[in-house]
């Protein structure tokens, strides 16, 4: 019983840490170099992200630095980016690339904040995904007789209690993200 609801948290752990990972990448008007992080160059017939090929720093609060270790990459990385999602052109001086990030409009920044809400709802979802499946374990478990009818309410006590506990999370993630975007 005790690995189902750890297996149960595990999940619903990875779950806020993948939200947050997503939220790091997104464009915020600020200079941020995480929204770098599914950009990849073909180097020597391998993708390889941007930050394993280059230094990439934050130089002004909305320009991002990017410094290949090999002036060669220069116009890889720079192409790389064009063709990525992110909808900001890079500028290629010869040594470095510079990309700097527009002030975002009010409307922009409303668009934003409905995106960031839908990726919390999405976490949340999948939160409760896991819920229902650790519960289905408990019931199964209390059917073939491995647990009592006792451990199997205490199992689905404590897993609720994760769930609420990690929705609760996701929910200050989300809010503090907004607040973020609409501050900018």
């Amino acid at each position: 019983m005790n690995t189902v609801i750890k297996n149960a948290d595990d999940k619903m752990k990875k779950t806020v840490s993948h939200l947050e990972t997503e939220f790091a990448e997104v464009r915020a008007g600020r200079a941020n170099p995480a929204v770098l992080d599914k950009v990849r160059v073909d180097y020597y017939g391998a993708p390889t992200p941007v930050n394993q090929l280059a230094a990439v720093s934050v130089t002004e609060a909305r320009t991002l630095t990017i410094q290949p270790w090999d002036k060669t990459l220069l116009k890889a990385i720079e192409k790389a980016i064009q063709v990525s999602d992110i909808g900001i052109n890079p500028q290629n001086d010869g040594t470095v690339i510079r990309m700097i990030f527009p002030p975002l409009t009010e409307e922009r920044r409303k668009d934003i904040v409905k995106d960031i809400a839908k990726m919390g709802e999405e976490a949340k979802v999948a939160i409760r995904s896991i819920r229902r499946e650790a519960m289905e374990k408990l019931k199964a478990m209390k059917k073939s007789g491995d647990i009592t009818e006792d451990d199997q309410k205490h199992g689905e006590k404590k897993i609720q209690e994760k769930t609420d506990s990690h929705i609760k999370n996701i929910e200050g993630l989300t809010e503090k993200k907004q607040k973020q975007i609409m501050e900018i």
